[in-house]
């Protein structure tokens, strides 16, 4: 939660020597704390003040925190308010939790957990319009409504496509399977002068060198089996437009001749034709491969490697911006609420710890398939744990709970592996080579493993 004042949190407890405890240490962090002796007090103060968070006991002399909880809500029901409670009231935790506490915290507190837990409930109230204010911060007049993220990484990416999009230059688009490089060739469409007319997207890794020349270029009837009428193809309809070829690291040899040829000269031959056409195109490219190294290893022509990137762009990894996983977890949450119609309310302490911790090697994509799956699986009102893939890690090393599963007794070494391949296929979008790649085996092995489990 970043506005232009501290946090202000009020903290509820009769507990006079606890309450000069959490003013004191929760002051130290930074925040701007208030005390209110009981839940009457608290519920008269909310009513008067403004506060951004409230820490409150569930157990108090004259109006208890459950109580004082369903009035607060009731007079605003946006303030998160994160409950105290001993051991033996956990189940009345629990019930807080059903009318709308944000989380529970158990005495003696951990004074790291609630801190984690402050900074998360912050977080939670404050992200959307948080990141609406930094979207307009870092992108200037930049159209960018579905990309996502305040941090430094991002910040930089936002103020290269602001500069960019208003240009004819190629750009070359560079990042990892699943960061988000199509939303970044939307982004530079949306924001260029050629944005009333057509944006044509194509995947060049999904069709072969004969059908990719067929669609890019079009053919002329007769062409081959098959083509019994003449079809324009993708560069035509692009025409005063963009066309955005992902993937172009797995083109061809001779695939890059032919697209050489439409960057330098701006013309086009049908397949079978001889008709020379004239096309009006600015070409976005993307890939997930190093080119300066496919060029040197002679996978990759280096004439059209120096055309495509005329103005790189580089999509960092999530892992390397840490800092935007809540926002963006908070978002694919709401999609996915709303898409299952149910009504979740966030995301655990824990939940969100094991978000920030793992490596997401599938980026963007492997996090909006983790939130929609915990989802799908959600009973209740808060994502845990329970509901976050199984391949999931703690950042300090710990260990795999897939693996300690197996260690339990509790899963089959088969089950175990099968779950690996199913979640770093998913990661990969389905790419084979890649998740081969991942798990350490070639093609071929997963090729049989998949047999093996009827995985299709």
């Amino acid at each position: 939660m970043k506005t232009d004042r501290p946090t202000r949190i009020l903290i509820v407890d009769d507990d006079p020597g606890h309450l000069i405890t959490l003013k004191t240490i929760i002051g130290s962090w930074g925040y701007a704390t208030e005390t209110a002796d009981d839940g009457d007090t608290a519920i008269n103060r909310v009513k008067t003040e403004s506060f951004d968070l409230i820490l409150m006991d569930i157990r108090m002399a004259r109006v208890s925190g459950i109580e004082a909880l369903a009035q607060i809500k009731a007079y605003n029901p946006v303030i998160p308010v994160i409950i105290m409670t001993a051991y033996s009231s956990v189940a009345s935790a629990i019930d807080a939790l059903k009318k709308g506490a944000y989380d529970y915290l158990v005495k003696p507190l951990d004074f790291d957990l609630l801190k984690l837990t402050i900074q998360r409930a912050g977080e939670h109230a404050g992200l959307k319009a948080e990141n609406e204010r930094l979207r307009e911060q870092l992108g200037g007049d930049l159209d960018a409504p579905n990309i996502i993220g305040h941090s430094q990484a991002m910040k930089a990416l936002m103020d290269m496509l602001a500069m960019v999009a208003p240009s004819d230059a190629t750009v070359l688009i560079n990042g990892e399977s699943g960061t988000g490089k199509e939303l970044i060739a939307r982004s530079l469409h949306r924001n260029s002068p050629r944005r009333d007319h057509a944006l044509v997207i194509v995947n060049c890794a999904a069709l072969s060198e004969t059908l990719l020349e067929s669609e890019l270029f079009g053919h002329e009837k007769g062409a081959f089996t098959g083509a019994d009428k003449r079809r324009e193809g993708l560069f035509m309809q692009a025409h005063h437009g963009t066309i955005f070829l992902d993937e172009i690291g797995e083109t061809s040899p001779a695939m890059q001749a032919k697209l050489l040829r439409v960057l330098q000269q701006k013309e086009i031959q049908r397949v079978g034709g001889e008709e020379v056409i004239q096309v009006d195109v600015r070409i976005v490219t993307a890939t997930h491969r190093n080119l300066a190294i496919e060029v040197a290893e002679g996978r990759f022509r280096e004439d059209l490697f120096y055309r495509l990137n005329v103005m790189p762009v580089d999509v960092p990894p999530l892992r390397e911006r840490r800092e935007d996983i809540p926002l963006l977890a908070d978002h694919f949450l709401k999609k996915y609420a709303d898409k299952n119609r149910k009504s979740v309310k966030g995301f655990s302490p824990m939940a969100m710890d094991m978000l920030l911790k793992y490596d997401w090697p599938g980026n963007v994509r492997e996090l909006e398939n983790a939130v929609e799956r915990a989802v799908i699986l959600l009973t209740g009102d808060h994502i845990t744990e329970k509901q976050l893939p199984l391949n999931m890690v703690n950042s300090d090393g710990g260990q795999d709970l897939t693996a300690a599963s197996a260690i339990n007794g509790t899963r089959s070494l088969e089950a175990i592996e099968k779950e690996a391949i199913l979640a770093t296929l998913a990661a990969t979008d389905g790419n084979k080579s890649e998740a081969a790649r991942r798990l350490g085996i070639t093609r071929k092995t997963l090729h049989n493993k998949l047999k093996r489990y009827n995985i299709e």
